[in-house]
């Protein structure tokens, strides 16, 4: 049996998603290597560790609590050498924490201090012996790599989405433990800018509504967030031309050089499907896409396809949303 550390990602004193998916992961990967218990370090601001038991819920027996003022703007250098010391401390098979923005810069900095192999935006993995193989989009998610990792402990930066957070209820111990304190060329964050609330984050939410250039202009935006909004619980996405031309911010923007998602339902309207933009969405779980062109490449990697314009589509679809959503 091993042992496997997680990192719980918090922000403004609040878990986030990807920290139950990391915990769910890790609890997978335990169980593959012969039911060995899953650690989690949470970190964060005065006060984190009243979402302990949070943690427990989705398969921890042990929550290392360390909290740090500097926490709640991200001293990444104390986070990566608090998480370092413990998987030292620990003698740990692996190292599991979300491919999320906190976690692409933990996550080097972690493999690092440990001079451990590091995998990151992993979709799923299977062990075998001393082997964990893990599944990996490559080329602009054009194709799935797989990845065979040897030693101990593997650093592995899981897709927000890929792993559903399951509960797994324990009692779990919670100890607290001392931050490292920052080593070291140092990068201080001196402010936080909130994006607008009211939608899930991007890398958070079960179904996304994105929009393109089809939509012709900015005004027509807001049949993306109508539709969004009859979900209730849909997030707005674009593609990148749209943020270049700002029709919306470029925190929207889903693709190669924008985020990467994996939301249950992805709803592209009037989105041609660059490579650069299926970069970005192609692993999510079922796509719709809506287009006038019927050529367009976005029908090619679409679960469903619907050919005609966005501005009689998009109302209808809205329309019959909100009506499967009556007394729900």
């Amino acid at each position: 049996m091993a042992n496997v550390l997680a990192f719980a990602e918090t922000r403004g004193g609040e878990l986030r998603k990807v920290a139950f998916e990391a915990v769910t992961a890790a609890r997978k990967l335990a169980d593959a290597t012969g039911g060995g218990e899953v650690h989690v370090l949470l970190a964060g601001e005065p006060g984190i560790a009243g979402k302990a038991e949070q943690v427990g819920k989705y398969g921890a027996d042990v929550v290392y609590v360390a909290e740090n003022a500097d926490y709640a703007r991200f001293a990444r250098e104390s986070l990566a050498a608090t998480l370092a010391d413990r998987a030292k401390a620990g003698s740990y098979r692996a190292v599991v924490l979300g491919f999320s923005a906190q976690g692409r810069d933990l996550g080097p900095r972690v493999a690092a201090r440990l001079d451990a192999p590091i995998a990151t935006d992993v979709t799923d993995f299977t062990v075998s012996g001393d082997s964990i193989t893990v599944k990996h989009p490559a080329y602009a998610n054009k194709v799935i790599t797989s990845l065979t990792i040897t030693g101990s402990p593997v650093v592995l930066s899981v897709r927000p989405s890929a792993f559903t957070a399951v509960e797994a209820p324990k009692a779990a111990r919670v100890e607290t433990v001392q931050a490292a304190p920052a080593s070291g060329a140092t990068v201080t964050v001196t402010e936080v800018k909130e994006g607008a609330k009211g939608r899930p984050d991007l890398g958070e939410a079960p179904i996304i509504v994105s929009g393109g250039r089809g939509l012709k202009a900015k005004e027509n935006f807001k049949l993306v967030e109508d539709l969004a909004d009859a979900f209730g619980n849909a997030a707005v996405g674009a593609t990148r031309a749209v943020t270049d031309d700002g029709w919306r911010p470029h925190s929207d923007q889903i693709g190669q050089t924008g985020r990467q998602v994996s939301p249950q339902l992805y709803v592209a309207v009037g989105i041609s499907g660059a490579i650069q933009h299926l970069a970005g969405m192609r692993t999510s779980r079922t796509i719709v896409a809506i287009n006038k062109d019927k050529e367009a490449p976005i029908f090619k990697v679409a679960d469903y396809g619907i050919v005609g314009d966005a501005a009689e589509i998009v109302p209808a679809l809205t329309a019959a949303v909100k009506e499967a959503r009556k007394g729900h």
